[in-house]
């Protein structure tokens, strides 16, 4: 039959006194409702000492007819969560991005979250618009580029009511996002558990598991240790050695030597620690804290990895990407015939 597929979402109470949750995800195709609209159901069992009760919600989904109709927020424009924009553009899903008034990307050059400051950013040919409201988006995809929202609280799911949200804040715990707030929820790197604060969650650290695709438990804990480039950790990454403002004395893409000046905070040296290129800082006169990580220098010298996306950002895209063709991608997911 020619049926509609529609998610059931079930969160099943299965411990009276712990009240641990799990969550299924089932996909029904077939259904014989063709032409309905059908709403994605949420339903909770819970189990208390005085009985059972079953509350159903229900809400309307506006089901895409293809993968160009999936309509995605990122939240969050630094270089990892650009990354995974850029990728789900050039696959053809329409992405928006929303934002802080102050992003602090360090690397700024694949950063799409620049566009807060200069209304526009070019990420590996990729154009991110600024726009001032949610419903500007669909004048800046028909121009195949990406929109950029100043949006802290993502108030504009609402408008927009994009089919996936992923939270690529990486702001290692959960600020905000909830498994509700779309139909289909992925979250980056450490601080939420998948099946309960997001459908997937995506592996961020460096290592064999890096863009590893997670349908239960948790990404490795931050371990306050950058991931090792040529073998270099902490010593590649510059950080402030005061509060204060942060001004530059070098550009991104520069060749440094240990011991160089890359600039100043409150009048204090920020050095290298090693050679290698400045592939990333954050922009000059931003204020900063003390040991806020203010810079990046590149040990393999590679100037072009500056202005490209890296192999973390890609990995983690991948992620993404694995996690919604999962849900979306397959035979009969926008209610196509697979004879």
């Amino acid at each position: 039959m020619d049926g509609e597929p529609y998610l059931l979402r079930i969160y099943a109470l299965l411990n009276p006194t712990c009240y641990s949750i799990h969550l299924v995800i089932i996909r029904i195709a077939g259904m014989g409702l063709s032409n309905s609209k059908i709403p994605a159901i949420i339903i909770y069992f819970s189990r208390k000492n005085w009985g059972n009760y079953l509350l159903i919600r229900s809400k309307k989904m506006e089901k895409p007819t293809g993968l160009s109709d999936i309509r995605v927020c990122v939240k969050g424009g630094g270089d990892i969560a650009s990354g995974v924009a850029w990728r789900l553009h050039q696959c053809g899903l329409k992405v928006f991005i929303t934002e802080i008034p102050q992003p602090m990307a360090v690397r700024r050059k694949v950063s799409f979250c620049e566009a807060v400051y200069d209304g526009q950013a070019l990420v590996e040919g990729v154009e991110g618009l600024l726009i001032q409201k949610a419903d500007d988006v669909s004048s800046v995809w028909d121009k195949g580029k990406i929109p950029v929202l100043v949006d802290p609280e993502c108030e504009a799911k609402h408008v927009i009511r994009p089919d996936v949200i992923i939270d690529a804040i990486l702001a290692k715990k959960n600020i905000g996002t909830s498994m509700n707030d779309a139909p289909l929820v992925i979250a980056l790197g450490p601080g939420f558990e998948a099946a309960k604060d997001a459908d997937f969650v995506v592996e961020t650290n460096r290592g064999h598991y890096l863009g590893r695709l997670l349908s239960k438990g948790f990404a490795e804990p931050n371990t306050g240790v950058p991931g090792p480039v040529e073998g270099i950790t902490s010593d590649r990454v510059l950080r402030a050695p005061a509060d204060g403002p942060w001004q530059n004395k070098v550009d991104i893409g520069t060749s440094v030597k240990k011991s160089d000046i890359i600039g100043y905070v409150a009048g204090e040296p920020v050095q290298a620690l090693i050679d290698g290129v400045l592939r990333g800082m954050i922009r000059p006169g931003i204020p900063v804290r003390k040991g806020l990580k203010i810079g990046d220098i590149d040990p393999r010298g590679q100037k072009g990895y500056c202005y490209s996306i890296s192999e973390k950002a890609l990995a983690v895209s991948g992620g993404v990407l694995e996690g919604i063709l999962q849900v979306c991608g397959r035979p009969g997911a926008f209610g196509k015939s697979t004879d």
